[in-house]
């Protein structure tokens, strides 16, 4: 394929590369039946770049043709009692403060659609929800009057779906042409000023500055600070309303509306951010080496002495931490994750099976890597639960 050669926000060709890794699995939430097919299956390179115009992240080497989206896809993170809160609190948040009482909802890529149940259940009237993955059938039947399920991608030829809001969250970190993925959104609300649009995304600057490598990944081909987010939303015609980090600063939600080109407003102060991203480039790849020799030589040193090791969450961050380890990873016995659909089932690329909670009580392994230290409350009150001790470490 042809690497991209100039910034799929903006339009500039000031790029600076400044991280690589070759062979990591294009996809990271696709359960494989097998060992050996999770071992084969399809790779990608990272290529990870920076734009010195307008700061935003993404892959060069992006190839769309690996991307698999199926019912096969398994992101949900609504088994955490955690990120269940979280989410009902940001529906009900975004139903009062927009008066979206009684109105209509579109979802760009819903997922299993948990989140446009949270808006219903917080006063939407009618949701829309459109994704490949989304499985209708594990939701509230008596929702189903109030719901339509669309299993597929968004693009143009969903234009006709108007909507009073449009969600969009963790979909556009797996848009590699975002610039014109948001003018379709534009052009597809047309001359409706009052639509409110509300996306929630990963922020690259926690990722930078805290060299969290197990947040790279080659579904996400895209990577956006809090500026380089509102600075797209602008150019594509959208007036940004506000912009804040949520989730103990792991992600960025953005509220705007339609307007026109080039869409009034001042940058709000959270979007000063280019210097802080700049300066997190050139220590990121040796602090990310760094972290994962430290790493190998632990889980080493926990096998020599006969211990054994789990990680904890089987998602993208665990593919992507596995896909650091290298020859390390095989040390590791398994993955831990809550979501029973998972249990049985392996990890593409590293061919590491998934376990329930349930299966520690049997191994009682010395080391659990969790890989999201924000469920760190919530994995040690369940090995309690469990009567499980070992030793808990974040990534």
């Amino acid at each position: 394929m042809t690497s991209i050669d100039r910034c799929p926000a903006c339009g500039g060709a000031n790029l600076t590369p400044f991280y690589a890794k070759d062979r990591v699995a294009s996809h990271s939430c696709l359960l494989m039946d097998s060992e050996e097919e999770a071992l084969a299956f399809p790779k990608g390179d990272l290529r990870i770049s920076f734009c010195d115009d307008c700061a935003f992240v993404f892959n060069t080497d992006y190839d769309g043709h690996l991307a698999a989206y199926s019912e096969k896809y398994e992101e949900t993170q609504a088994f955490s009692a955690f990120f269940r809160e979280f989410a009902r609190d940001l529906a009900k948040r975004w139903v009062d403060k927009y008066d979206l009482h009684g109105k209509s909802v579109l979802e760009i890529g819903c997922g299993k659609g948990e989140f446009l149940v949270n808006m219903i259940e917080q006063g939407a009237g009618t949701g829309i929800g459109i994704d490949p993955g989304v499985h209708p059938e594990r939701i509230a039947p008596e929702l189903e009057g109030k719901l339509t399920w669309i299993a597929d991608y968004y693009s143009p030829s969903y234009n006709h779906l108007k909507a009073d809001a449009v969600v969009c969250r963790h979909t556009l970190e797996h848009i590699s042409p975002v610039g014109d993925f948001m003018r379709n959104i534009r052009e597809a609300i047309g001359d409706q000023p009052d639509t409110i649009v509300l996306f929630e995304l990963p922020d690259v600057l926690r990722i930078l500055e805290d060299a969290a490598y197990w947040d790279v990944y080659y579904e996400h081909c895209t990577y956006f600070s809090a500026g380089s987010l509102a600075r797209l939303f602008r150019a594509t015609g959208f007036e940004v309303l506000e912009v804040t980090r949520e989730y103990d600063d792991q992600y960025l939600v953005i509220e705007a509306r339609p307007s026109t080109v080039p869409a009034p407003g001042e940058p709000l102060e959270i979007e000063d951010d280019i210097a802080r991203l700049a300066a997190a480039l050139a220590p990121f790849e040796q602090k990310v080496n760094s972290s994962l020799d430290n790493w190998a030589d632990e889980i080493r040193a926990v096998r020599a002495r006969g211990g054994r090791v789990a990680i904890w969450g089987s998602g993208s961050k665990g593919v992507s931490f596995f896909a650091g380890l290298g020859e390390a990873s095989k040390l590791v016995d398994y993955a831990v994750d809550i979501n029973p659909y998972k249990h049985g089932k392996y990890m593409a690329g590293s061919g590491h099976l998934i376990v329930g909670p349930e299966r520690l009580v049997e191994d009682k392994p010395e080391l659990v890597i969790v890989m999201n230290p924000i469920y760190l409350g919530e994995i040690g009150d369940e090995l309690k639960k469990l009567g499980v001790t070992t030793e808990l470490k974040e990534v």
